[in-house]
């Protein structure tokens, strides 16, 4: 019987990420032969995985960062099963180490970032490893970018809701990107401005208001011009340029960039957050 050390349990757990007893195990199983039991170890993974595919993983982390040049910015959100999960520094750890590899390589999809690889596999396969690592259902929830001539990235505490902010200029803005960013965490506007709102949201916005005031007992005549006010008061609160600025409500976000520079405005954001329990 093949004799398997300490020595090789741990360099085969730090290779792969796997349990003591489960590097232990695989070791055992493929007699001491290391790809063989790094082999052993994915097929177990995907095996599980396999097993908790019609499970729900509504828990994880969200991770937002940028580049050094601040060109480029991601969020990257990787689900779990279990609030213990989520919160293990192992787990937030893997999360991070997708999101640095996301800044490193700037993929522009989900797809584009599920190939990269990282030491060696790829990330959907990682995905996959890490579900029979944990017992859990694992998947990489979502993915978005920004690129702009400067981007912001914020995290808020417990790392279950993160953004990424572009805008239109560099400069001295630094300030007032952070806080945008921390804008869009906070008001979760589906838009940067009216033109940016699908039409089909505007509709049903439109439609909406027109029965409530038809249930009101407003006249036939007036529905829609009523239903046009909700319509501009709803875009008013939902994109990020028409809110109010959260650090001085007097304020739009329009008018907190203009006092900066006047042609200043933001590009793009990106939001994502973990489903509310």
């Amino acid at each position: 019987m093949t004799k398997i050390t300490a020595a090789d349990v741990n360099k085969l757990r730090k290779h792969t990420g796997a349990g003591m007893m489960d590097c232990k195990k695989a070791l055992v199983e493929c007699e001491g032969d290391f790809d063989k039991a790094v082999d052993y170890l994915r097929k177990k993974g995907q095996k599980v995985a396999s097993k908790r595919a019609d499970r729900e993983a509504t828990e994880g982390v969200v991770i937002a960062k940028t580049t050094e040049d601040q060109t480029y910015g991601a969020v990257v959100m990787v689900n779990c099963e279990t609030d213990f999960v989520a919160k293990n520094e192992d787990f937030v750890t893997f999360v991070n180490s997708i999101a640095d590899l996301a800044i490193a390589n700037q993929p522009k999809s989900t797809d584009e970032l599920k190939e990269l690889e990282l030491n060696g596999r790829k990330v959907a396969d990682l995905i996959t490893d890490q579900t029979g690592v944990i017992g859990e259902k694992i998947e990489l929830g979502a993915f978005q970018c920004v690129e702009a001539a400067k981007t912001f990235a914020y995290i808020h505490q417990g790392n279950r809701l993160a953004t990424v902010l572009g805008l239109n200029k560099a400069g001295d803005v630094d300030q007032l990107g952070k806080e945008l960013a921390m804008q869009v965490a906070a008001m979760a506007p589906i838009a940067v401005n009216e033109e940016g709102v699908d039409a089909e949201i505007i509709e049903k916005e439109k439609q909406i208001g027109m029965d409530q005031a038809r249930e009101e007992g407003k006249p036939e005549q007036i529905l829609e011009k009523i239903a046009m006010g909700k319509v501009n008061k709803f875009l008013k609160e939902n994109t990020l340029v028409n809110q109010a600025f959260i650090r001085d409500t007097k304020k739009t976000v329009k008018e907190y960039l203009a006092e900066t520079d006047k042609d200043l405005t933001v590009t793009s954001f990106a939001r994502l957050m973990l489903a509310s329990n």
